[in-house]
């Protein structure tokens, strides 16, 4: 009886009317000894059950956030001539790497209420809840401002290419210096800045090859890489000075 009384209820919902169908230039990320950065190519379309709307317009927002780490940062001040240390904040987590691409500006394809719900925007990922000092703002916004120098953070509005509210697609780049990990790429669909749909897929960024081999042998055994380590200077060193010997004679 239950289950026929929940069959009921779910045939009663009304249908949605958009949906997201995504695609990936690739699925995952490889980082090599000699990797130098990435682009992923994120496009799609919008499956309707229904005729386009036409007096709300279709927005599309498309972001990629790397691992959550925790992160201290700190205010330097020139104290008797010397820069020092004089207050930090715990940033409880903060995304490695955070790009966010829209169809249009984004105080037009997404409200505030909608961005706090969904945390999209970067200032709304970035969780520092447990700051003790009254302008950790200011630290949240410092830490944001080196990570978009370097290439991490990236605020990508109209980037989004929308052909005939159906066709979406998008270009992410991603930068050298990466951190290993599952990246989360979110898609949203949003008229009259709210949004009607969500889809989240998974791209994997990995060490592999030599990197890989060494990532792991410094960190599972820290004391024959170190050896190796010494081994190869020593060589080189003895290398170089014999070739040294050689050109003087």
């Amino acid at each position: 009886m239950i289950r026929l009384l929940v069959l009921f209820l779910v045939l009663a919902l009304p249908a949605q009317a958009e949906k997201i169908v995504l695609g990936l230039s690739q699925d995952q990320v490889s980082i090599t000894a000699t990797f130098n950065g990435s682009e992923i190519l994120i496009f799609g379309a919008v499956k309707r059950e229904t005729p386009i709307p036409e007096a709300e317009t279709l927005g599309v927002i498309i972001s990629v956030a790397g691992p959550d780490t925790p992160v201290t940062v700190r205010r330097k001040d020139r104290r008797l001539g010397i820069w020092i240390n004089t207050d930090a904040v715990e940033v409880d987590a903060a995304p490695s790497f955070y790009a966010v691409a829209t169809s249009g500006p984004m105080k037009d394809v997404l409200r505030d209420v909608e961005d706090l719900r969904h945390r999209v925007t970067i200032p709304r990922v970035i969780r520092s809840v447990g700051a003790a000092i009254d302008d950790s703002p200011l630290f949240s916004q410092a830490l944001v401002r080196i990570r978009a120098g370097e290439g991490l953070y990236q605020v990508l509005e109209g980037a989004v290419d929308l052909e005939q509210e159906t066709l979406f697609r998008t270009s992410i780049s991603l930068p050298s210096n990466l951190t290993e990990g599952d990246y989360a790429a979110r898609i949203f669909l949003t008229r009259d800045g709210q949004v009607i749909d969500e889809y989240v897929t998974i791209i994997p960024v990995q060490k592999v090859g030599l990197e890989q081999w060494l990532y792991s042998l410094a960190h599972e055994n820290a004391l024959l890489y170190g050896l190796m380590s010494l081994a190869i200077a020593i060589a080189a060193g003895w290398g170089a000075s014999a070739a040294f010997g050689l050109l003087r004679r």
